[in-house]
C-alpha cells in the first residue's frame, strides 16, 4: 500500500508540473503550464468519440473543457518579414512519448478547423493536471479523431517549409 501511495503522490506532482514548450522559428520560445492555459477563453465539447485510422471506436471523451490552440499561439511572434510568408509555416506537436502530429499555419489560423483544435484542460470534471493523459490536444472536426489525439502534449515546434 505504501508503494501505491508514493506512486500516486509522484504522479500527481509530475502531472501538475506538465509544461508545453513552444520553440522553433519564432522570436522567443515560450512555456505554458496548466495554470497558464486556464487564463484563455474556455470552450466546451459535450463528447467526442476517439476513432483510430481504421475508423474503429477506441473510447469516448466526455464533458471536455479546453482552450483553442490558436488562442494560445496568437501570443507567439513568428519570424516573418511579411504576413504573406505565414502560409509557409507549420507546427509539429509532440507528446511526451514522442507521438507527433502536424498542422499548417493556414489550417490553424485560416480554416474552421482552427476554431475547434483544443488543448483539453478538464475532462468530465477532472482537471487535466490530475489525469494520466495530462493536457491533451484534440481536433473534433477530424473523421479519425485518434490520429491527432495527442496525450501529454509536451512540445510545439514551429517551422518554415523549404
Amino acid at each position: 500500500m505504501k508503494y501505491f501511495t508514493t506512486l500516486f503522490v509522484f504522479l500527481a506532482v509530475f502531472l501538475q508540473a506538465q509544461k508545453i514548450f513552444v520553440r522553433g522559428d519564432i522570436r522567443k520560445p515560450v512555456t505554458f503550464t496548466y495554470e497558464d492555459l486556464k487564463k484563455y477563453p474556455i470552450h466546451e465539447v459535450k463528447s467526442i468519440d476517439i476513432l483510430n485510422h481504421k475508423m474503429e471506436f477506441k473510447k469516448t471523451l466526455k464533458n471536455l473543457k479546453g482552450v483553442l490552440l490558436k488562442d494560445v499561439l496568437s501570443q507567439i511572434s513568428f519570424n516573418v518579414p511579411t504576413p504573406k510568408e505565414l502560409s509557409t509555416y507549420y507546427l509539429v506537436c509532440t507528446a511526451e512519448d514522442g507521438y507527433r502530429v502536424v498542422y499548417s499555419w493556414n489550417e490553424l489560423f485560416n480554416t474552421e478547423a482552427g476554431d475547434r483544435i483544443m488543448l483539453i484542460t478538464d475532462e468530465n470534471g477532472t482537471p487535466a493536471s490530475g489525469t494520466k493523459e495530462g493536457i491533451t490536444m484534440i481536433t473534433p472536426g477530424d473523421r479519425a479523431t485518434g490520429r491527432r489525439y495527442v496525450k501529454n502534449l509536451s512540445e510545439i515546434v514551429i517551422k518554415k517549409a523549404d
